[in-house]
């Protein structure tokens, strides 16, 4: 069983400041392969950019850069 305790936040290493709903590629790697969003206990991310995270999937979703489902 893989251990996620000491996982970073990658946005944090890379030097991001806000995170914007048109960087699709970001936010793919954000996603499953159902589109579903990935919970930050998988990802590492902090509170602060898992928030910022969600409400950018989901500002593509409505503007139609990313699908719902596949």
């Amino acid at each position: 069983m893989p251990s996620y305790k000491n996982r970073k936040c990658q946005i944090t290493k890379k030097g991001i400041k806000f995170i914007d709903y048109k960087n699709v590629e970001l936010l793919e790697k954000y996603v499953t392969k159902y589109n579903k969003i990935i919970p930050r206990y998988y990802t590492g991310s902090s509170l602060k950019h898992q928030k910022q995270l969600s409400r950018a999937i989901k500002n593509a979703r409505y503007m139609a850069m990313m699908p719902y489902t596949k």
